[in-house]
């Protein structure tokens, strides 16, 4: 009798453990972040969730979703530019689940298809635009690939929020060309804006030559003024230029000095 008493108490634990375990598994509990996506007898059923789900074992199967933004980070992709240059671009991809069941039913793995999509996007449209237009509208290339990859992503229930290019990765000879651009645009802009300040000065200089020009005396002030300045600094030195009127006014001073001189002698030697 015994060997039966404890069989049939072995039997009990073992039913008893099966029927707990099994009222156990009914009870789900989601978070807030999370629903569940449930099936009957392998067909959708409905979307419940969050908080306490029952879930009846062998008839109905839950899969759970995540609603949380998922930070994704795209590998860096080989591209080749419109004008033929070769980079290296990383991106982020920001992207959220807002319908579960399209996620769950209408495609595999929507965490690797979005990863695939996101990759081969971004390849494709940085493929159409210029070195120069990726390193400078970084913004608008953002928004066309965040654009394209929405409109593909509706159809697995995924909302793509942001893309954002992290790295434009060049090789050594074409940094070193970019430099030498950058250089030479530096350089033209020095030559323009020292024309651009050699034609406003000589503009003023005329503008100045004019005004002396019509009054003499404003030069010697301004001789004197130069001779202020040059005696301020405590030279040794110093170089007074003449103005050639006055060089003028002394040649023609002597020039007539020997005019008189000479007819003053003329007629002594006439009378002798």
């Amino acid at each position: 009798m015994e060997p039966i008493v404890n069989n049939g108490t072995i039997f009990s634990a073992v039913m008893l453990f099966i029927i707990i375990s099994l009222l156990i598994s009914v009870f789900r509990i989601l978070r807030e972040y999370e629903r569940g996506v449930i099936f009957l007898l392998g067909r959708f059923q409905q979307v419940k969730g969050p908080g306490l789900v029952i879930v009846i074992p062998f008839i109905q199967q839950m899969v759970r979703v995540d609603l949380r933004t998922v930070v994704m980070d795209v590998p860096s992709q080989d591209v080749i530019s419109r004008d033929n240059v070769s980079v290296r671009v990383n991106a982020v991809l920001y992207f959220r689940v807002i319908d579960s069941q399209k996620a769950i039913i209408n495609v595999e793995d929507f965490l690797q298809a979005t990863s695939q999509l996101a990759q081969t996007t971004l390849r494709s449209v940085l493929g159409q635009h210029e070195l120069d237009e990726m390193l400078a509208n970084r913004e608008m290339l953002n928004a066309d690939i965040q654009v394209i990859l929405d409109g593909r992503t509706d159809d697995w229930g995924i909302k793509v929020s942001n893309v954002e290019i992290k790295h434009v990765d060049l090789n050594e000879t074409m940094i070193r060309a970019i430099a030498r651009q950058a250089e030479a645009e530096r350089t033209r802009r020095a030559k323009v804006i020292h024309a651009s300040g050699e034609m406003e000065a000589s503009s003023k200089l005329v503008e100045a030559a004019t005004t002396l020009a019509t009054e003499p005396n404003a030069i010697l002030l301004r001789y004197l003024q130069t001779l202020t300045e040059i005696a301020s600094e405590k030279n040794s030195t110093i170089l007074f230029p003449l103005p050639m009127e006055l060089l003028n006014g002394v040649i023609n001073s002597d020039a007539k000095s020997a005019a008189l001189a000479k007819r003053k002698t003329e007629p002594s030697n006439n009378s002798e």
